[in-house]
C-alpha cells in the first residue's frame, strides 16, 4: 500500500512539474517599462515639487537615491545642494540618458522611457530639497 500511495505522489508531483504557463519569463533590464504617472494632489500637497515627488515614488529612483542620505547614488540633498535651477536640463538629461562621474565610478542608470515633462518635475522636486 505504501509503494502505490508513494507512486501516486510522484505521479502527481511530475505532473504538477511538468505543466506550462502561459506567463513570460520577466527581465531584467535597466530601462524603465513603463513611465509612472503623477496623480493629482489636493490641498497642501497640491504643488509641483509634490508631482515630482510622486513620480520618483512611482518610478526605481529610490532603489539608488534616498533624501536625505547616500545610497548607491548620492542623496536628493546632496544634488539640490550641488545645482541650481540652471541645471535644470542638464538633470534632465542625466535622468533621461544616464551618466558617470559627477558622483564617482557608479553610473546613473538611463530612464529612456521618461518624458522631458516629467523629469523637469522630479529635478524640480529634488531642487527644492536646497538646504
Amino acid at each position: 500500500m505504501k509503494k502505490i500511495f508513494s507512486i501516486a505522489i510522484i505521479a502527481i508531483a511530475m505532473i504538477a512539474c511538468s505543466k506550462k504557463t502561459d506567463q513570460q519569463p520577466v527581465q531584467d533590464t535597466n530601462v524603465m517599462k513603463e513611465e509612472p504617472t503623477a496623480q493629482p494632489a489636493t490641498g497642501a500637497a497640491a504643488g509641483g515639487a509634490n508631482e515630482g515627488l510622486t513620480l520618483i515614488e512611482g518610478a526605481d529612483c529610490l532603489g539608488c537615491h534616498k533624501v536625505d542620505a547616500k545610497l548607491v547614488g548620492p542623496s536628493y540633498q546632496d544634488v539640490a545642494n550641488k545645482y541650481t535651477v540652471a541645471d535644470t536640463d542638464k538633470l534632465v538629461d542625466k535622468i533621461i540618458n544616464g551618466g558617470k562621474g559627477s558622483w564617482g565610478e557608479i553610473p546613473m542608470t538611463p530612464h529612456t522611457g521618461m518624458s522631458k515633462e516629467n523629469a523637469k518635475k522630479m529635478v524640480e522636486y529634488i531642487l527644492s530639497l536646497k538646504k
